[in-house]
């Protein structure tokens, strides 16, 4: 496999250069794997790099784990290019037949993964099934590389938001509607409740005291914002569980109230020399630290803000775990650097953190306050349609419950596919046509190949495994499956999962390029055997991408 190839490279090239950073990258058209590392030596040996490339050459020549591999080496200029012979090619098609292909070895680590976290007081909208979705499929690519992972969802019970729901549900009409999903009820009377602050501002006096009550532990006032933060999850749940996204633990903001831990830590922060106090407000100078606003720990009535609560929470994760991530909004970046800034003062350690820019759809901006949304429910059976007649049009001779069962698969894979594969740092507007279309860069064309890989195994009958290949394009697909561990791994050191959506759509290319060149059914002996060989592991390979990016692996569309 190319993961392991990796290591053998990278241990030949740090002993023949001296340096741990042998600057590997892909070949290209040349090689399938290429080091800069003589740049980097050039002006330390005071040699040009074409000299120190071709001498790191040599001595690599006679490298016995290269040699044993198959891997030949050779200089181009400045660059040292690394081709993988026929042994590489049958051992990594050979491991791409096997049941949890691209798995890679457990580890001890212990990671937690934080994702969503979307304050309870209306549906999840398309904003935030970004975070929902990307979280997930770190998630699934940690499992995948082997680590001890805990994925949690952080329940904001406290916040303003959340006494203004308390205060609706005890002062306004709030009957819920035949039909109406929990979390779609609570934004009703959320927003209701905000416009009658907009017309009488004494309420605001109203909500301060049910935020004094609740952090005071007040039973009836605990057990009020329990009530409605928890149908709300509900709600939520369910629209998870339509985008196949799964927690592990909900952890509550208000048990680092009631076991003290909040408390602790704010006293902890009171003698850091950072720390500021006025008229018992409690606040970080991280001026030195190129931050101009003050962080908030404490407000002048005592009671503590979310920045409080959210350190203690990541003091107890720090104490619990050895790897801390979080995936937040673009709309965080300032309060994450002061949570990891303040961290690290504490000597705590700091959380690792994803930031992505907003999905958004054409319709424009959402803002629950206002009532202005598109919410993930609305996303997710608009596509479910549009999928449902796509899949008519295509499938006409199929039951309707069959149709419908594949348009569920195929609107999942429109979503999260065209969600994911967008770097988080870059915003993106969810496109419809796009995401569903069965022939270009979509979640539904990767379904449809790994579809068309079951298809011919199935009209194939049996036939003798054989990893002896020959032509350019059964070779060039093989190294492209035996990339799929190495994606893998580096998704979870990057923390980029669309390096993963990026690298299943190139496979389904792949594969489609060879399926055309290549006659497969009706090529005949070893050469059928070993073209057959090749779609099990691709059909297997494909299985393994799409599951890890949270996508249903059907068998036909």
């Amino acid at each position: 496999m190319v993961f392991d190839a990796i290591t053998i490279i990278k241990k030949a090239l740090a002993e023949c250069s001296g340096t741990q950073d042998v600057q590997l990258t892909d070949g290209g058209e040349h090689a399938d794997l290429a080091s800069t590392v003589a740049f980097g030596l050039a002006k330390e040996k005071k040699q040009a790099p074409v000299k120190i490339a071709q001498d790191i050459v040599c001595a690599l020549k006679n490298n016995p784990e290269l040699v044993q591999q198959g891997i030949t080496v050779e200089a181009k200029g400045p660059y040292i290019n690394f081709v993988f012979g026929s042994a590489y090619v049958s051992a990594a098609l050979k491991a791409a037949t096997q049941p949890g292909y691209g798995s890679l070895p457990k580890k001890e680590t212990r990671v937690v993964l934080e994702h969503t976290s979307a304050n309870p007081n209306g549906p999840l909208h398309v904003g935030h099934i970004r975070n929902s979705i990307i979280g997930d499929t770190l998630a699934r690519a940690f499992r995948k590389a082997g680590y001890r992972l805990e994925v949690q969802y952080y329940v904001n019970d406290m916040g303003r938001q959340i006494a203004i729901v308390v205060w609706g549900f005890d002062n306004l009409e709030h009957e819920q509607a035949e039909g109406e999903k929990e979390d779609a009820h609570i934004a009703r009377v959320y927003i209701e409740a905000n416009r009658e602050i907009e017309k009488d501002p004494g309420i605001t006096q109203q909500v301060d005291k049910l935020m004094q009550l609740v952090e005071g532990g007040d039973a009836e006032t605990v057990k009020k914002f329990r009530k409605e933060v928890s149908r709300c999850l509900d709600g939520f749940a369910v629209t998870m569980k339509e985008l196949n996204v799964k927690h592990d633990r909900f952890v509550w903001e208000s048990d680092f109230v009631r076991n003290g831990d909040t408390k602790r830590v704010i006293r902890k922060i009171e003698k850091l020399p950072q720390a500021r106090t006025e008229e018992n407000l409690l606040a970080l100078d991280l001026a030195e630290f190129g931050f101009s606003n003050k962080y908030v720990i404490r407000r002048s009535d005592g009671t503590s803000v979310y920045a409080a609560r959210d350190l203690a929470f990541h003091t107890w994760k720090s104490a619990n775990f050895d790897r801390v991530i979080d995936v937040l909004g673009a709309d965080h970046k300032l309060i994450g650097a002061q949570l990891q800034c303040t961290m690290k003062l504490l000597g705590e350690k700091a959380p690792e953190i994803v930031h992505f820019e907003f999905v958004s759809l054409p319709e424009g901006s959402m803002s629950t306050r206002a009532g202005k949304f598109v919410s993930a429910d609305d996303l997710i059976d608009e596509v479910t349609k549009r999928a449902f007649e796509e899949v008519t049009t295509r499938r006409p001779e199929l039951d309707e419950e069959t149709r419908k069962e594949i348009a569920g698969s195929v609107a999942r894979a429109g979503i999260r596919y065209d969600i994911v594969k967008i770097s988080p740092e870059k915003s993106t507007v969810f496109d419809w046509k796009e995401a569903l279309d069965f022939e270009r860069q979509s979640g539904p064309y990767i379904q449809y190949a790994h579809a068309r890989a079951c298809s011919i195994l199935n009209k194939a009958g049996t036939f003798t495994e054989c990893y002896d290949l020959e032509t350019e394009q059964e070779i060039v697909l093989a190294k492209k499956i035996a990339k799929f561990p190495g994606v893998i791994e580096k998704v979870v050191a990057e923390l980029r999962p669309h390096l993963l959506a990026t690298y299943a759509h190139e496979l389904a290319d792949t594969f489609n390029t060879f399926y055309h060149y290549e006659p497969v059914l009706k090529s005949e002996g070893k050469v059928r055997d070993r073209r057959l060989t090749l779609v099990t592991a691709v059909q297997n390979t494909l299985k393994e991408s799409l599951e890890t990016l949270g996508i249903d692996a059907i068998r036909t569309m």
